[in-house]
């Protein structure tokens, strides 16, 4: 009895990964199923510079230090 169900299980494991596999659009055209996208003939878009990100809103004091997680205040303080 456990061979079969240990049979069943396997079976729908593999089933389950192989059709998951199958729905991946690179395993189809792998597999031969979904042709290869044919290659743009055009010349890429040239690209503008991109600007360095810059905080929204300033960053509070302590953020990130070790204090958040281990301060004996925090744990003491907190409301039921």
């Amino acid at each position: 009895m456990n061979f079969l169900l240990g049979l069943v299980a396997g079976a729908l494991i593999a089933a389950i990964a192989t059709i998951a596999a199958a729905r991946d659009p690179g395993v189809q055209t792998a597999l031969g199923l979904r042709p290869a996208a044919p290659l743009p003939m055009t010349a890429p878009a040239p690209t503008r510079p991109e600007k360095p990100c810059v905080a929204a809103t300033p960053v509070p004091p302590g953020v990130g230090s070790p204090d958040m997680l281990l301060s004996r205040r925090r744990f003491w303080s907190v409301a039921p």
